[in-house]
């Protein structure tokens, strides 16, 4: 439990200050909006550990405490506004008073540019799965006759599949929608996963991938995996206070998750979680793409992810049973 003390004394204050913007009402949405956060978030904080298993301890605990702030103030509350900022061209100032004085007006105006955010989002995770599918290093496989066959080996033969793969998808994109804003978000996504790769590449000799690099890695999954919470969030409420106090203890109690997972090592006991978070982000990524086109709920997203993780925890249980 000590791990996810400073979770509660945060919550707590969230909800105290809640109470006082909109009594009971607003606390009862915080709660909500927490559960949210944390039910469309536990691969996030599977995979997640996997990263910090390999970061120091300063680094870890910076995870909690500065991206603790970036995940909060950052995503959930001046992302929004940024990016209606941009879609409005008015000053960031301009936009917050909007955000205030006029909520619909302001939603309105960021669920007009959702169709970029889900598929950049989708893109960045779509990423992330397809280079642990097609990993040639990995060597524990869950659904074996899916992730290791002619196939799948056959792929594996050539040099950045991965990156391959999402370029082909791309053409996809361009075929299918033929919109340039959202051609430039998804092949933004394509460049940054890589570039942060790169990165990781060149300073992986002096530690520093430890660190920097490992950290914003982490800042980019946490914000793919929190487009979709952002927007859903306005389903329950449209005060951005709430938002943010609702969904940022949400990700306080993830990164709690994530400590635990790590001090307790249960990536190694339980060896098919990792592979249950990583269908997760496929399932999650698929669903942002689509999004573009259709309407998905978050029920759906969430009980996608958990099932996943669900199932392979179940799985990791049975195959130590098995071994024994």
């Amino acid at each position: 439990m000590k791990y996810f003390y400073l979770s509660f004394v945060i919550t707590f204050l969230g909800l105290l200050i809640a109470f006082f913007i909109g009594s009971f009402a607003a606390v009862y949405i915080c709660f909500l909006l927490t559960v949210l956060e944390v039910s469309l978030s536990f691969d996030n904080a599977v995979v997640n550990a996997k990263i910090l298993n390999n970061m120091s301890k300063i680094w870890q605990r910076r995870f909690i405490t500065w991206g603790i702030f970036i995940a909060v103030f950052g995503m959930r509350l001046i992302f929004p506004i940024l990016i209606v900022s941009i879609a409005t061209k008015h000053g960031l100032t301009e936009t917050f008073m909007l955000a205030l004085k006029d909520p619909d007006l302001y939603h309105e105006i960021l669920s007009e540019s959702k169709n970029e955010i889900y598929i950049f989002g989708g893109g960045f995770l779509m990423m992330i799965f397809l280079n642990f599918f097609f990993d040639k290093e990995r060597d524990v496989f869950w659904i074996k006759p899916f992730e290791k066959n002619i196939i799948t080996e056959f792929f594996k033969k050539f040099n950045n599949i991965s990156l391959t793969l999402a370029l082909i998808l791309g053409v996809f994109i361009i075929y299918q929608s033929g919109d340039i804003s959202l051609i430039l978000a998804y092949f933004s996504a394509i460049i940054l996963y890589n570039l942060i790769q790169n990165f990781d590449d060149v300073f992986s000799k002096n530690g520093i991938r430890n660190g920097i690099v490992g950290f914003l890695y982490l800042e980019m999954l946490d914000a793919s995996f929190s487009f979709d919470g952002v927007i859903g969030a306005f389903a329950l409420s449209e005060n951005i206070f709430i938002i943010m106090i609702g969904l940022g203890s949400g990700a306080m109690f993830v990164r709690s998750m994530t400590l635990y997972l790590v001090e307790h090592k249960t990536l190694e006991h339980f060896i098919f979680l990792e592979h249950g978070a990583h269908y997760a982000i496929f399932a999650l990524a698929v669903i942002m793409l689509l999004k573009t086109q259709m309407q998905i709920s978050e029920i759906l997203t969430g009980t996608l992810g958990f099932g996943f993780i669900l199932l392979s925890f179940l799985c990791s249980i049975f195959y130590k049973k098995a071994k024994k």
